[in-house]
């Protein structure tokens, strides 16, 4: 499951852009103590750090479809290339997501998992990360004046913290948040659970994992057999990532953005995939992830799916 989904959820009308050099943005504001997560609406200016020094825009969507410069923000890792030191941007993606086997999970721009650590406060709003573990896991950095693509996150859940270095780390639920070095590639999960202390971040703040899930009582034996609320459909079989991907997120029927290019599909239940438009033409009922839909005869004929 770890090389597998890239895509983001929610909005999911289209995927962050992967693959692009490092760069990153510089800048400094005055230092402050504290958090304030912002209750601004998307493309309203947000204060952080309840200084105001932070002068952060929120904007609603990837950052693709907010037409974000390349070779900037979190388009920085490509794939081999781990994160290996903290870097503050200029803007940063905070996408809903499945990886591996986290669903939902907070992604970057480039579909790289998010993670919160269990020695940090949410209230206060605190990170107890630096140094070298700062390396290992770099925190998510952005430039007061910079921008936050929400992208099935709420922006009343995120937030900016001053750490001890004077750089700004963006919060989610009052928990900073951080990537993980050995995450080579979009999708990785790597950092789950390492230590007993690292887990990845939903959209609300919460440790992200199957065993949060099964608290609730959900069967870990059965899995499969619930009905599926999104899927990722993969141009190439075997989830390859030599195309973009595409998110789909339900209730009901959904249109495909890219109708009649896939070949593969993960999800985490089950669904009803149609050849034409609006749910209509010829339909399987498939189950988690199918590796090679040729095997199944949909092979490139996707052009609409049905949840629940």
């Amino acid at each position: 499951m770890l090389k597998k989904n890239t895509a983001l959820f929610a909005s999911l009308a289209a995927t962050g852009a992967l693959l692009l050099t490092a760069c990153g943005g510089g800048g400094d504001a005055s230092k402050s103590t504290g958090s304030a997560p912002s209750s601004s609406a998307a493309g309203a200016p947000a204060a952080a750090d309840g200084a105001g020094s932070m002068d952060l825009a929120f904007k609603s969507g990837t950052a693709r479809q907010n037409n974000a410069p390349k070779n900037t923000g979190d388009w920085a890792n490509a794939p081999g290339a781990p994160a290996t030191k903290p870097v503050q941007r200029k803007w940063v993606q905070l996408s809903a997501a499945q990886a591996g086997n986290l669903n939902p999970v907070v992604v970057n721009g480039a579909g790289f998992t998010l993670y919160r650590f269990d020695k940090d406060t949410a209230s206060p709003s605190k990170s107890n990360c630096s140094g070298a573990c700062a390396t290992t896991w770099p925190p998510v950095l952005v430039d007061p004046r910079g921008k936050i693509f929400v992208d099935g996150v709420q922006p009343s859940a995120v937030g900016v913290i001053t750490r001890d270095d004077g750089t700004h780390q963006v919060t989610i639920g009052g928990w900073p948040v951080y990537r993980f070095s050995k995450d080579t590639k979009p999708g990785d999960t790597n950092g789950q659970g390492v230590g007993g202390t690292w887990f990845g971040v939903t959209p609300d703040g919460q440790k992200s994992g199957a065993p949060q899930e099964q608290e609730q009582g959900q069967d870990p034996a059965e899995p499969q057999n619930a009905p599926a609320s999104s899927v990722v459909l993969f141009d190439d079989a075997n989830f390859s990532d030599n195309g973009p991907a595409q998110g789909v997120a339900g209730p009901g029927c959904q249109n495909v953005a890219r109708p009649g290019v896939t070949s593969s599909l993960s999800a985490s239940g089950s669904l009803k995939i149609w050849s034409k438009p609006n749910c209509k033409g010829e339909s399987k009922v498939v189950s988690g992830d199918v590796a090679d839909l040729a095997a199944i005869g949909f092979d490139n004929r996707i052009s609409s799916v049905k949840f629940g």
